[in-house]
């Protein structure tokens, strides 16, 4: 009587553990694509609060790190430039793989939703670094490569048009593509630097021809050809790149890719035939008069007022910089100029401080930022990362010091310096 009787509340017992089973999967079924994702990675468990009361996350070393690793690749690129020329007009075309491979769901939701989402934030990005540049974009889908907008510099006309046109189907061809942006790089003048960033999901490509002919037949015209894979590597994407010139990355994840896009929008060095001074006429249009009606050359009819007026030929154009559509003059603001003066004349980078003079009790260091007055001494008194302008010695934290390399492009420190001296002068 007693072995039934356990038999039956272990048997009971079981089944009772098989239904609380039953319901957490059926739970997990019913939950959106978005709350499975927080429910795996339970990502509110690695944060705890400090004490001012707001939260952070337990480990920061992998924040620090992806910090470390901008930065160092801020400190390469500051290094470079006193040796190495840069092209600071650009025409871009960004190639978009649309073939069946990018929608694929190895990407959160998927390759085609990570990849436009991206190329959103680096177009803004591209044209604030580079603001006497070209983009042009160009799909690829159902073997056929198709132009979806010219080269221009208006940010807002081709994040339109890529968002029209989110749909993925066929087969890749890399040849096609090439082909295409070939025959509208071709044509662009001696001081323009031709580049190309393929964004390629698929892991084949299905060619007419021959595309090492293709490959050829862009070397020969100076086009740089950079390769972003979010698949895996295919070989002929990585002699695409070393034939040209360019780079060829692979995307381990979203944040991988992030990084990787955005590694493209300083200018590169410029290729060695490239490297010659060059004069280059340019036109600064005066804004039109208010209530004054024109034809724009930009879109071929009438508008009322705004606009801006090429001091060549005299015609309306709606949006600087760019081509007059008239007479060819290239067309832009004194704050073009003077945003691309960085890239010629980069800060010096930043010191890193090391954990030798961080712990010496001898030298007194400052305990807060100079640039955004936050602590320099993490929680429990251990010794934090920051780093001092070799100029002016003041000490920064990582944050800022990427702020100051990647968008500020000046040093706080060395700028109060020179703003004391010319009161000091003045007085």
């Amino acid at each position: 009587m007693n072995y039934f009787t356990n038999n039956h509340v272990e048997e009971r017992r079981v089944a009772e553990e098989k239904e609380d089973e039953d319901d957490e999967e059926g739970n997990e079924n019913d939950m959106e694509a978005w709350e499975r994702a927080y429910a795996e990675d339970r990502s509110w468990e690695s944060l705890q609060e400090d004490e001012s009361g707001l939260l952070r996350p337990i480990d920061n070393d992998g924040v620090q790190h992806a910090q470390y690793r901008r930065r160092l690749r801020n400190l390469s690129a500051a290094s470079a430039a006193s040796r190495i020329q840069k092209g600071l007009i650009r025409y871009l075309h960004i190639v978009i793989d649309l073939s069946r491979a990018a929608s694929e769901r190895d990407f959160k939701p998927s390759r085609m939703a990570v990849v436009a989402k991206h190329v959103e934030a680096f177009i803004r990005e591209f044209f604030d670094q580079n603001p006497l540049s070209h983009i042009g974009l160009v799909t690829i889908k159902d073997g056929v490569a198709q132009c979806l907008t010219d080269l221009g510099g208006s940010p807002d006309s081709h994040i339109k048009a890529l968002m029209g046109q989110l749909s993925c189907s066929g087969d890749s061809s890399l040849q096609n593509a090439l082909d295409l942006v070939e025959g509208y790089l071709c044509g662009i003048p001696s001081y323009g630097h031709r580049e190309v960033l393929l964004l390629y999901s698929a892991l084949t490509t299905c060619d007419p021809g021959d595309v090492m002919e293709t490959i050829k037949k862009c070397k020969r015209s100076k086009i740089r050809c950079s390769v972003i894979g979010l698949s895996a590597e295919v070989f002929v994407c990585k002699h695409l790149c070393q034939e040209t010139g360019g780079s060829y990355t692979i995307a381990l994840n979203e944040f991988h890719f992030k990084d990787l896009l955005l590694e493209h929008a300083p200018p590169p060095p410029a290729i060695a035939e490239f490297a010659v001074g060059n004069l280059i006429k340019m036109g600064f249009p005066q804004r039109a008069a208010e209530g004054v009606v024109s034809i724009c050359s930009c879109h071929k009819e009438a508008k009322v007022g705004g606009g801006y007026i090429c001091p060549r030929c005299k015609a309306r154009v709606c949006e600087l910089p760019t081509e007059c559509r008239i007479c060819g003059l290239t067309l832009v603001s004194s704050p073009h100029l003077a945003r691309s003066y960085h890239h010629l004349f980069p800060i010096t980078p930043f010191e890193e401080l090391s954990l030798a003079l961080l712990n010496s009790s001898r030298h007194k260091l400052p305990k807060t930022c100079f640039g955004c007055q936050q602590s320099l001494v993490p929680f429990g008194n251990r010794p934090g990362l920051r780093v001092a302008c070799p100029k002016c010695k003041q000490h920064f934290c990582l944050d800022c010091d990427i702020y100051i390399h990647e968008s500020l492009h000046n040093c706080p420190g060395c700028e109060s310096l020179r703003h004391s001296k010319t009161v000091n002068n003045i007085e």
